[in-house]
């Protein structure tokens, strides 16, 4: 049997053709992941990275407003720690977000098993519950600023009208009651997003668990220390390290109710920043004080993941 010339030129492969087209395909899909990634990547660029670099350079120069004044190094950080105002600002966010988290992952436990156990008109109940984290910020603090305002305070109208109260309570203007107050207002915008989450959390664990272990003569609080709150954890430990950055940096609720007064008693790191370096025209030193946020979440960030990893580990 023999062949012939053109048979034989049929036969034998290309062997350039092929890897150009594949190179081709995949010059062209990489231009266009590319052009894809193009804007993302210039709003990081311009909206991120260059304003954390910009507060930086303000962090460590003495500008101020209509200056770009000159390198001082760490001189102001040096300067916040002589200055009361900022060691009351760094007690006050401590206290602020201890308190509001504690109560966020307590009450937003609670509701979410709530929402959990409700078996009739689930989407309206679980819509309404995320009203206060839909609405915006500063209207639905105006709100709250009007209902403890002490010349028009419908909450001491209320207690007196109740018998609670014989005096009208001074929610704002007092110290200790204006830290309570923003706490108050704090947990009830950031309590759905705990709620909603752990919600859907609960809703992952298979039922099999909970019957096995009714089989076995666990009560309701067994099973909820043996078996929720375990396959809970990773969920509650990704909630609390997005709770805890935003309670952290907190603005409007603070700005809106007591722009950080009276005394200085519920100053954050935001709001004292804003005061420096927008209301005073101290740039750099309201740089710096922004910037001491940064170390204080990346250590929070790190050890929240750490413990996300150890508990799937563990899984």
């Amino acid at each position: 049997m023999t062949l012939k010339t053109a048979d034989l030129d049929l036969a034998v492969p290309v062997t350039g053709e092929a890897p150009c087209r594949r190179a081709g395909v995949l010059t062209r899909e990489s231009r266009t992941a590319y052009a894809f990634i193009a804007p993302a990547f210039f709003l990081l660029t311009f909206l991120v990275a260059y304003p954390f670099v910009l507060s930086v350079w303000f962090s460590l120069s003495d500008a101020r407003v209509g200056t770009t004044g000159s390198f001082v190094g760490l001189g102001n950080f040096g300067r916040l720690f002589s200055s009361s105002i900022f060691v009351q600002t760094l007690q006050n966010s401590i206290l602020f977000t201890a308190a509001a988290l504690t109560a966020k992952i307590v009450l937003g436990m609670a509701l979410a098993l709530l929402l959990f156990r409700i078996k009739h008109f689930k989407r309206l109940i679980r819509g309404a519950v995320l009203l206060p984290f839909i609405v915006p910020t500063a209207l639905s603090t105006l709100v709250w600023w009007w209902m403890f305002e002490p010349l028009y305070s419908v909450v001491n109208w209320t207690l007196k009208s109740l018998r609670l109260a014989d005096h009208d309570i001074p929610w704002l203007p007092d110290p200790y009651l204006a830290m309570f107050v923003v706490i108050l207002v704090n947990v009830w915008r950031g309590l759905p997003f705990f709620a909603i989450t752990l919600l859907a959390g609960l809703v992952a664990i298979p039922r099999e668990l909970y019957e096995a272990a009714e089989a076995d003569g666990a009560g309701p609080v067994g099973r909820f220390w043996h078996i929720t709150l375990p396959l809970l954890t990773p969920v509650l430990a990704v909630v609390i390290l997005f709770s805890a950055i935003f309670t952290l940096s907190d603005f409007n609720i603070v700005y809106v109710l007591t722009k950080g007064g009276p005394m200085n008693m519920t100053h954050l790191f935001a709001t004292y920043s804003f005061a420096l370096g927008l209301q005073g025209g101290e740039i750099g030193q309201g740089a710096a004080v922004s910037l001491f946020l940064f170390p204080i979440l990346l250590a929070v960030v790190f050890l929240q993941l750490r413990l996300v990893r150890k508990a799937a580990l563990y899984e």
